[in-house]
């Protein structure tokens, strides 16, 4: 059923109708007003005068001056039109023919998704073509002899160019080009060609031609009704490995199984260590592949998996038969509330094994453990607001050893462990509104691990954190334990402001009064009294953060700290942050770490963007890595320059410098519309 409305409607007799002034008309989801509208009945068609607006669905409207239409607005000629798609791309024609209601045939037209103002007539690009069609269905637009001009200077000719309209985000054709410059492989082009293999994958091939390469690069997607997954890589032949195949595949998926389990996999290959940083595909310095069934439910836990590992360090590469190269994991845990003493108690029931390729003694060790623990915790709050809390604790393990004289065969270790903690915090509001809270925490735990000597595969680096100062063991595996009595102090400072900022200050220490540990210098818990862990942050509404982590003996000698800091607001963005640790050769750190990393971001206008980082080893006195991009974007053209130096080297890869240029259309593809420019600029 039509709807029309209109100033002044007078029926013309048997003939039809005619409508003048301000017209409107509603049908089958199109919409279209003009100043004048007859409708011939014998012939069911409509005569339309200007100025004509034609709406058809949420994404397509045509401009026009006079149109002769079928009743259904399906078909018909519609003179010194204009359709405009997604409210991005402009098409200008001297003629449109709308045929059967899906195809939009357009004569000498003129197509740009550049604002044209009568002080700047000419837009910075356009293209022109002698006929285009749009299929409305498919959601493409067809170029017939068409010229891409700049600034209305002709660039290249197509007699033929399909392009998808601004509403079909997953077409198959060419994406944007990008030319790159690396002082390794030289000047090329890298042309992405996306594929579409129906609507749940897609495959992108992008061959990279340079002076000194030749790279295809390559990203495979998928989704599944239960999962997706994603490949991608590149194979290259260079002038940095000649004759010498190079490549790289990274692969990830997740899949839901039935009972609430997930299957996750993860693949990482390169052909060499170098591959990654030569071409900056990563950063990765170690690979890991593995694949795990996981499920995780309000009490319970369960997890299997098989993980391999490749390093890609240049001093580890030597002794990679040395380092563990496969690991398989199991672990269930459970937890629930015994009703007949309260609280909360969890059991965990673990395996895991390490190989190593070396068959030597020592050097090859390979180790498989069984494990099993109980947790039980339950707190009291008493009078005047303080909480009490009790936990016991109890972990086992048995352990198969092969390949290290040093170590039995087979050996096993029980430990059980006892905690008392209380809290008692202190609360105060100003007459401001500012809320203060403190609250000193004290904590005693003994443990007892009764066993031999076993070897630390997986505690060898520890991290002393706030989130670990109350905890029975700061090791993070299972194959070292806190041993003895000691006591955990500390306590935490907390202020809200209404005006929006808030902060918070924290310090703990801990006394060991019996019992061995193990723990490194630079974790700082090594000797009977750990170093003061100082933590703090601080916040001014959602502009500014700061937060700091610092480990200090009592002659303020450092052992780590660690620090960050950002700013952001309409047109800044700046953060910064900071690394210190000692050297440890315990944790296989023969020098000690002193990095600096910056990076901002400044919006200058509506179109213009400029970006850097850089990245700073102090205790080398150099710079690491750096890098600057500037960005201009507007309602037509994204135009993307990046300049970039890595400074390092080593044995794998060479200081590098690398441009690259891309320049990308809007309007087409699902392309995002930037700010537009105003005609008055």
């Amino acid at each position: 059923m039509a709807t029309l409305v209109a100033d002044k409607v007078q029926v013309l007799g048997n003939s039809g109708v005619l409508a003048q002034g301000n017209v409107l008309i509603y049908f089958g989801g199109k919409s279209l007003t003009a100043s004048s509208v007859r409708y011939d009945q014998q012939g069911d068609k409509l005569m339309i005068e200007g100025p004509i607006v034609l709406q058809d669905g949420d994404d397509q409207v045509i401009f026009a001056s006079a149109a002769e239409l079928s009743g259904d607005l399906r078909n018909g000629i519609l003179q010194s039109a204009r359709l405009v798609l997604n409210q991005q791309l402009q098409i200008a024609a001297v003629e449109i023919n709308r045929i059967q209601g899906r195809y939009t045939q357009m004569n000498k037209v003129v197509a740009s998704s550049c604002q044209v103002c009568a002080k700047h007539p000419v837009p910075l690009w356009q293209i022109r073509a002698e006929r285009v069609v749009h299929d409305q269905q498919e959601r493409f637009i067809y170029f017939h002899n068409a010229q891409f001009r700049i600034a209305d200077v002709p660039v290249f000719f197509l007699p033929r160019l399909r392009m998808p309209d601004p509403t079909l985000t997953r077409a198959t054709g060419l994406l944007a080009p990008k030319i790159r410059t690396n002082s390794a492989f030289g000047t090329g082009l890298l042309v992405p060609f996306f594929i579409r293999l129906g609507d749940h994958a897609d495959l992108t091939l992008s061959p990279f031609v340079a002076t000194k390469s030749r790279t295809l690069e390559w990203r495979y997607r998928h989704a599944f009704r239960s999962g997706d997954l994603t490949f991608r890589g590149a194979i290259s032949d260079d002038s940095i490995l000649p004759g010498e195949k190079r490549f790289y595949v990274f692969g990830e998926g997740t899949f839901a199984l039935p009972l609430d389990f997930k299957l996750k996999f993860q693949l990482q290959d390169v052909s060499d260590p170098g591959y990654l940083l030569d071409y900056g595909y990563s950063d990765e310095d170690q690979l890991r592949s593995a694949i795990a069934i996981t499920r995780a439910r309000r009490d319970e836990f369960i997890f299997a998996g098989l993980t391999r590992h490749e390093t890609l360090r240049a001093d580890e590469i030597p002794i990679s038969d040395q380092l563990p190269f496969a690991q398989a994991d199991l672990l269930y845990e459970r937890r629930w509330v015994p009703g007949w003493v309260g609280g909360i108690a969890s059991y965990q029931l673990s395996a895991q094994s390490y190989f190593r390729e070396s068959s030597e003694d020592q050097l090859g060790r390979d180790v498989t453990r069984l494990g099993a623990s109980f947790d039980w915790q339950r707190d009291w709050q008493l009078d005047g607001g303080a909480i009490v809390k009790v936990e016991t604790a109890a972990q086992s393990g048995l352990y198969w050893i092969e390949q290290d004289s040093n170590y039995d065969t087979e050996q096993s270790f029980i430990t059980p462990s006892a905690a008392v903690t209380l809290r008692w915090p202190f609360s105060r509001v100003a007459a401001n509104g500012t809320l203060d809270v403190i609250e000193p925490v004290a904590q005693l735990v003994w443990s007892k691990n009764a066993g031999a000597s076993i070897p630390n595969e997986d505690s060898t680096f520890v991290e002393f954190d706030e989130a670990n100062l109350f905890s029975l063991s700061r090791y993070p595996g299972f194959d070292a334990i806190e041993d003895g009595a000691r006591a955990n102090l500390g306590v935490k400072w907390t202020r809200t402001s209404p005006s929006g900022w808030g902060m918070t200050l924290a310090a703990g220490r801990v006394f060991r009064f019996d019992g061995a540990e193990n723990f490194s210098n630079a974790s700082g818990l090594s000797g009977d009294q750990s170093n003061w862990l100082i933590a703090g942050q601080i916040q001014f509404g959602s502009q500014f953060a700061m937060q700091g982590r610092a480990l200090v003996d009592d002659n303020f000698n450092i052992a780590k700290t660690e620090s960050r800091i950002a700013y952001l607001s309409d047109t800044w963005q700046l953060g910064a942050a900071h690394l210190w640790v000692v050297a440890d050769p315990q944790e296989g750190r023969a020098d000690k770490i002193h990095e600096l990393r910056l990076d901002g971001a400044y919006q200058i206008n509506d179109f213009w963007r400029i970006s850097a980082n850089g990245d700073f080893d102090i205790e080398a006195h150099q710079a690491t890595r750096g890098k600057l991009g500037i960005q201009y974007s507007n309602e037509c053209v994204k135009v993307d320059f990046s300049l970039s130096r890595r400074f390092t080297a080593s044995t794998n890869v060479k200081p590098t410098t690398d441009v690259g240029l891309q320049v990308e259309l809007m309007g087409f593809g699902g392309s995002t519309r930037g700010k537009a420019r105003q005609c008055a600029q």
